[in-house]
């Protein structure tokens, strides 16, 4: 006679059924869309029968909706450990950002979803996404005040809004991987973009963030302007010479006397 597995043994199995489905949804997910997928297609894509996905999930509605929470939770967590953490605003920011394109690189489909899926889809509007979003920039928020305070940030930054452009550079340069923009298999290019996002929002505000490469503003309004001892185009290159003077019309002669 066979041995009854223990309770312990009878969770760990019923935990990895759960994530064989839940990474098959995922994948199904990013393959066909949320109106291109069926419970069906998940099923086969975990190798299990049909009716254990809906002992797990009552629907693909849950389904997506548990992807987002695991996805989203996950990078929350990482977000939040840097955020927290020692160190310059631009090590940050810049460690925010390789998180972001890490999880991408590890895991491209489950990202997809979230970008992609979890809006169009009417389960969508089940998924309290506004309050995701909200956690995760007044998280950042705090670390953009903490900088301020610090003299890192530009005294006319609002950190709130900085920690939503912030997401936003990192949302919009990741859903150019993800429509196939860019190609998510050049590891090269994953670097660049990560590298710029990360360059292009730290240079708009951080105090003196400007590239040391890049010349001051006002040397930058003085390229359209002729110098003050440079001929203006089209004239010689000799000091510029004073207008000409008009001749005068000739005096009338008087008339012969006779």
């Amino acid at each position: 006679m066979g041995q009854q597995k223990t309770a312990p043994e009878n969770g760990t199995r019923e935990s990895e059924r759960r994530r064989t489905i839940l990474r098959a949804a995922i994948d199904v997910f990013a393959r066909k869309g949320y109106h291109g997928c069926r419970i069906a297609d998940v099923a086969k894509e975990a190798g299990v029968a049909y009716g254990l996905v809906y002992h797990y999930f009552k629907n693909k509605d849950e389904l997506l909706e548990t992807v987002f929470e695991t996805g989203w939770s996950g990078f929350i967590a990482r977000a939040r450990a840097v955020a927290e953490s020692e160190g310059p605003l631009v090590e940050k920011v810049r460690r925010i950002a390789d998180v972001a394109f890490e999880a991408y690189r590890v895991d491209p489909r489950a990202v997809k979803v979230l970008i992609l899926e979890i809006a169009r889809s009417p389960a969508g509007a089940r998924i309290n996404r506004q309050t995701a979003f909200v956690d995760v920039i007044r998280l950042s928020a705090q670390m953009f005040t903490h900088a301020k305070e610090a003299g890192e940030l530009r005294p006319d930054v609002d950190p709130l809004l900085a920690s939503a452009l912030l997401f936003g550079s990192i949302e919009m340069g990741l859903t150019a991987f993800v429509v196939g923009l860019a190609d998510a298999r050049d590891a090269a290019m994953l670097e660049r973009a990560k590298a710029q996002i990360a360059d292009s929002f730290l240079h708009g505000v951080l105090l003196g963030g400007a590239s040391p490469k890049a010349e001051p503003a006002k040397h930058e309004s003085a390229k359209h302007e002729p110098a003050k001892h440079e001929p203006a185009k089209g004239e010689a290159a000799q000091d510029v010479a004073p207008p000409k003077r008009e001749k005068a019309a000739p005096k009338a002669r008087a008339p012969k006397r006779g």
